[in-house]
């Protein structure tokens, strides 16, 4: 038992520091959502289900377009396809947990926890199936909450707002901060510039679907490039 409440300590401290990560973007995404008409309700809601701000900004983004229900949601999936991957790199490690543990974790397997989380399994392969799930809720732990927490804050700043004080801008501006730093190697690189290339061609697509299309676009060159480079 000291192993596994050791192991949530552990995380909750290596947690931590996305703390100065996860709060602003909540807040910017919380008042975004009531510029673009949600009620607080509504936007705290969005956060509980869904918890991934990529997504949320993409979906929020869509809504705001007036884009049909459907391209919202495979938008949506779309970018959280990275979540797969997680998954998979996590499964023989939590495989073997109770059926409520794997779910919880499935649940707050968001891009800091799932970075911590891996790199401990790694480093530390002697660990059991309870310290790893342990570990990987206490990384979680300083980080959804707050993100809660924050996104209602945002929302209720953002519901105070003057309509003439739009923040339309804000969201390209989101995007521009959370793929800057991604860009580490020539297959970013190359993804990123196709989907700037491509999207702008396919503008004439209805229902904002040129971004979608852009997207699998740099997927396929990025995986590509990555091939050719001999990362698989």
């Amino acid at each position: 038992m000291s192993q596994v409440n050791g192991a949530f300590w552990s995380g909750f401290r290596q947690g931590l520091p996305f703390i100065l990560v996860i709060v602003p973007f909540a807040l910017l995404f919380g008042v975004i959502a009531t510029e673009a008409g949600l009620s607080i309700v509504e936007t705290l809601g969005f956060s509980v289900v869904v918890i991934a701000g990529a997504a949320q900004f993409t979906a929020l983004q869509l809504m705001t377009e007036q884009a049909p229900t459907l391209i919202v949601l495979a938008s949506a999936l779309a970018v959280n396809l990275r979540m797969a991957m997680y998954s998979a790199t996590l499964a023989p490690h939590l495989g073997k947990a109770p059926m409520w543990k794997r779910a919880l974790a499935a649940y707050v397997l968001v891009d800091q926890v799932f970075a911590i989380s891996s790199l401990e399994y790694e480093k530390r392969r002697d660990m059991s199936v309870a310290a790893k799930w342990s570990f990987m809720i206490g990384t979680a732990a300083p980080v959804v909450p707050l993100w809660y927490l924050a996104t209602y804050l945002g929302a209720y700043i953002g519901s105070a707002i003057p309509p003439e004080l739009a923040l339309d801008f804000a969201v390209p501006i989101t995007f521009l901060a959370m793929i800057g730093p991604a860009l580490r190697t020539l297959a970013h690189i190359g993804a990123a510039a196709t989907a700037l290339a491509v999207s702008p061609m396919l503008i004439w697509v209805p229902h904002s679907l040129n971004i979608m299309l852009a997207g699998i676009a740099a997927m396929i060159v990025g995986a590509a490039i990555e091939k050719r480079m001999g990362g698989v």
